[in-house]
Order: C-alpha cells, then sequence, then structure tokens
C-alpha cells in the first residue's frame, strides 16, 4: 500500500507543469525504496518518465494535425496479408533517410493492396521523430486549392503545403487534371523537390501520370522532377482491404475493430 502525496507537493507539481508526476510519484517511491535508489536516481527516474509523456503528447497532436488514419501504423499491419513489397526498401523508408535528403516516395500499386495504409504508416513514424506531416487526398487537395482562389487565400494555402516537412498524398492521378489543377501541381512538386520530401499513392506508374495533366510541358517537368527524386516503392498481391473491416468476435459475438485482433496463425486455425 502506497502512502498519498501530500496536497502540498502535488500543488507545487501543478504550478510548475509538472502535475502528471503525481500520477505515477507513489510507485516511483516505491520501487526507489526496494531498489535502494539514491536522490538523485530517483529525481532522474522521476523526470525522464516526464520527458516521455511529453514526447508521447506532442508525438499524438503531431498525428492529429496531420490527420493520419490512428490505427495504420506499421505495428499494426497484418503480415499475413497476400501482398508483396520489397522488404529492405521499406526498412531503408522507415529510417526516414528520405526525409533527411529531401527525397520522395512514390507507392505504387493497384486498389486496395495496402497502399494508403503503408503511407500513414511511414506518416507516423516521422510524427514520432518530431516532423511535421500532412496527409491529404490528392483530389481533396485541389479542391482546396481551388477554393482557396475564391477567398483570395491561395498563397497561404500553397506555402503551407510546400513547407511541411513531410506531404503525404494519397491517390494522386486518378482523374485528369484541369488547367488550373495541373499548374497547381506543377508548383507543388517544383516547390517541394530538393527542398521537402513527399509521399504520393497512386494506381497508375508514374508514366501514366503524363496524360492526367492539362499541359504536356508542364506535366513532362514536373513528372520529371518528381520521379527522379523519388523511391519506387510497388505493392503488388491481393486487396488488404478487407482485413480493416471490422467484424464479430466468433467467441464473444461483440464487434471487433482489426486494430484490437491480433493476425490469425493459419497453423492453429488448421488445427480446430
Amino acid at each position: 500500500m502506497t502512502a498519498p502525496i501530500d496536497p502540498e507537493l502535488i500543488a507545487v507539481l501543478k504550478r510548475l507543469r509538472l502535475g502528471r508526476i503525481a500520477l505515477t510519484l507513489p510507485e516511483r517511491l516505491v520501487l526507489a525504496e526496494k531498489q535502494s535508489m539514491s536522490h538523485e536516481e530517483l529525481l532522474l527516474l522521476v523526470l525522464t518518465d516526464e520527458i516521455a509523456r511529453r514526447e508521447a503528447s506532442a508525438t499524438d497532436n503531431r498525428v492529429r494535425a496531420a490527420e493520419l488514419h490512428p490505427d495504420m501504423r506499421l505495428e499494426l499491419w497484418d503480415k499475413t496479408a497476400k501482398v508483396s513489397f520489397d522488404k529492405r526498401l521499406l526498412a531503408t523508408l522507415t529510417s526516414l533517410r528520405f526525409l533527411e535528403e529531401h527525397q520522395h516516395v512514390v507507392i505504387l500499386g493497384s486498389v486496395g493492396v495496402g497502399k494508403t495504409f503503408l503511407s500513414n504508416a511511414l506518416g507516423h513514424i516521422a510524427c514520432k521523430h518530431g516532423y511535421g506531416v500532412r496527409f491529404l487526398r490528392a483530389d481533396a487537395m485541389l479542391k482546396l486549392l481551388k477554393q482557396s482562389r475564391l477567398d483570395n487565400s491561395r498563397d497561404a494555402e500553397m506555402a503551407a503545403l510546400t513547407s511541411v516537412d513531410l506531404l503525404i498524398l494519397d491517390d494522386f492521378a486518378l482523374d485528369a487534371m484541369s488547367k488550373e489543377e495541373s499548374k497547381d501541381v506543377y508548383q507543388l512538386f517544383l516547390e517541394r523537390t530538393g527542398r521537402a520530401s513527399m509521399i504520393v499513392t497512386s494506381n497508375r506508374d508514374t508514366a501514366e501520370w503524363l496524360a492526367m495533366f492539362d499541359d504536356v510541358l508542364l506535366a513532362q517537368s514536373a513528372v520529371d522532377r518528381f520521379k527522379n527524386a523519388a523511391y519506387d516503392f510497388v505493392v503488388e498481391g491481393e486487396s488488404y482491404r478487407p482485413r480493416l473491416k471490422p467484424q464479430l468476435d466468433p467467441d464473444t459475438k461483440e464487434l471487433v475493430s482489426p486494430r484490437n485482433k491480433p493476425p490469425v496463425n493459419p497453423r492453429s486455425r488448421r488445427r480446430r
């Protein structure tokens, strides 16, 4: 049984904006007594806890600001999925070397193979390491820029898109772009290439992007700049989306989110 923390100490911690220390302090005091810690060791342990809490909170804030899907993290990827990709390249990408070197990533694959999941997962890793991230569907970005012209905020919106550490564009080149949209993408690719990284997911190979632009010269210039500064990460296989579908637990009959349900071991399934 741990002794209650002195209310005066709690008040002092709150004034110093260290109130969360009081939540784990009783446990740390017990641990310090068991391990005969010195005062300095106990202080280091308590402050290290607070640093970890603050870093986790800052990461959560960056994830929310980026509008990343909270469940699309690499540790939640279903390894039994029938998709294939270059695992060595994924390891390189998760090291975030491409971000440090201001290079791009294009994730290519057919519908449903997990491109959005993997782009979100890389975004989560970037947030954890302190980078600013923004996730947008390509059509939503183009719509946003179109609307910004109406209230004269386009320059500010484009500045926000070009200045964030990592911009993730999902489902790029689904439809043909108008003249204004083509100019927007050209400017975006031009200003970010060599300065800041992008992750772009697409069902179309970069060679097919040219036909999506309204202007051939803009298309060639934009796509050439992008693809020559980008890693090609190709995902092939069956659709990953059924693995994200909520379902009833066969034992409890309760609705289970895929994030809370571990992948099924095929061997254990056969033994039933």
